[in-house]
C-alpha cells in the first residue's frame, strides 16, 4: 500500500486502517447535513424572535456566534474526529450570526430574508444537480482558480474588518454602487462555485472509505458554504434594493 509522506495524510492512512466496521457513505452525509441545517435555522429563528427589534443585542449576538463557530471549526479541522460534537456545536453558533444578521436584514429591507433563503436554496440545487449530471466537476483548473479566489476574497475581508475597527470603511463591501453590486455578485458566485469543491470532497470522502464521523466534517464543511452563501445574496440583495 502507497503510503504518504505527509504526517497528516499519513494519520488519515493510519486512521483507515483501524476502522474495520463503520465508515463515511453519502446518504449518511446528506442526513447529517440534514441535522445540522435543522440545528442552524432552530437557532436561527430563536435568535430572531428574540432580538428583531435589538440592533444592539443582535449584533453581539452575531459577534458571539462568530467566534464560537470561528472556534468550533478550527478545532474540528485539526481533530476530525470530534466531529460529532463540534459540527453541531458549530452549526448552531452559526445560527445566531444567521438569526441576529437575519432581523437586522428584514427590518430595513422588508422580505429580503425570504428571497435570500429562497435564492440559497435554488442555487444550491442547481449546483448540486449540475455536479451530479457532469455539467460541473471540480477539475483540478475549477479548483485552483476558486480556492486562490476565495483566499483572496477572504484576506480582502480580514483587512476590512482591521480598517473598520478604525473607523474607515473598505471600498467595494458596503457600497451601493455598480462596482459594489458587482463585487457582491462575483463573491456569490464565487461561494456557489465552492459548493462544487464540497461535492467532489464528499464523494472523495466516501470513495476512499474514510471512517463514519468524517459524515459530520463533511456536513459541517457543507454548512460553512452554504451560511457563506446565504450572507453574501443578502449583501446582494440589499445593494440591488437601494
Amino acid at each position: 500500500m502507497l503510503r504518504s509522506s505527509n504526517p497528516v495524510l499519513g494519520r488519515i492512512d493510519t486512521t483507515r486502517q483501524q476502522v474495520t466496521e463503520r465508515r463515511a457513505t453519502l446518504l449518511g452525509t446528506s442526513n447529517k447535513a440534514a441535522m445540522l441545517l435543522v440545528m442552524l435555522v432552530a437557532t436561527a429563528g430563536i435568535t430572531w424572535q428574540r432580538f428583531s427589534w435589538d440592533p444592539a443585542g443582535a449584533m453581539q449576538l452575531a459577534t458571539l456566534g462568530a467566534i464560537g463557530g470561528v472556534v468550533a471549526m478550527l478545532v474540528m479541522m485539526f481533530r476530525p474526529q470530534w466531529s460529532m460534537v463540534l459540527a453541531p456545536a458549530y452549526s448552531l453558533a452559526e445560527g445566531l450570526v444567521v438569526g441576529s444578521i437575519s432581523a437586522l436584514y428584514e427590518q430595513r429591507y422588508g422580505g429580503i430574508v425570504f428571497n435570500a433563503v429562497g435564492l440559497t436554496f435554488a442555487t444550491a440545487a442547481f449546483m448540486l444537480i449540475s455536479y451530479s449530471t457532469g455539467l460541473l466537476r471540480a477539475t483540478p483548473m475549477l479548483v485552483r482558480g476558486v480556492v486562490t479566489a476565495t483566499v483572496g476574497v477572504g484576506l480582502y475581508y480580514l483587512v476590512a474588518m482591521v480598517m473598520g475597527a478604525f473607523g474607515v470603511q473598505a471600498p467595494l463591501i458596503a457600497s451601493h454602487s455598480l462596482a459594489g453590486i458587482g463585487f457582491s455578485l462575483f463573491v456569490t458566485g464565487l461561494a456557489a462555485f465552492n459548493l462544487i469543491i464540497d461535492f467532489a470532497q464528499i464523494e472523495m470522502t466516501v470513495q476512499e472509505g474514510q471512517p463514519e464521523y468524517m459524515e459530520w466534517y463533511s456536513a459541517s464543511a457543507l454548512m460553512v458554504t452554504l451560511v457563506w452563501m446565504y450572507l453574501e445574496m443578502l449583501r446582494l440583495l440589499s445593494k440591488l434594493r437601494d
